[in-house]
């Protein structure tokens, strides 16, 4: 891949999450902020957004997301295959509940 390529895909990306998210907002904000890691600000300001907005929103040549954990024992959980898949994936969810929201600053 090239570069430009990379940043096709990278406003792919962001266009896709920035539509998934405003779609879980509006069918469910409370279990949206949780999933998707949100401030209720930060939720209000995506549910208001037009096409228009999430298109332009979508377009810088940077992620718009990120992994909500820093923790390689959260990761280790999500991507380990034991006996117990469903119990690892939810003392995962747990844990990531128990972090902070991040905001934009």
């Amino acid at each position: 891949m090239n570069e430009q390529e990379i940043m096709a895909e990278i406003k792919d990306a962001n266009l896709s999450y920035l539509m998934l998210a405003q779609q879980m907002i509006r069918a469910d904000k409370a279990a949206a902020i949780f999933r998707l890691g949100l401030s209720q600000d930060i939720a209000d300001l995506l549910e208001g957004l037009s096409n228009a907005q999430l298109l332009k929103l979508s377009s810088f040549n940077m992620m718009l997301t990120r992994f909500r954990f820093d923790d390689t024992a959260i990761l280790g959980m999500l991507t380990s295959y034991t006996k117990d898949r469903l119990q690892a994936q939810a003392h995962a969810a747990i844990l990531m509940a128990g972090q902070g929201v991040e905001e934009i600053a």
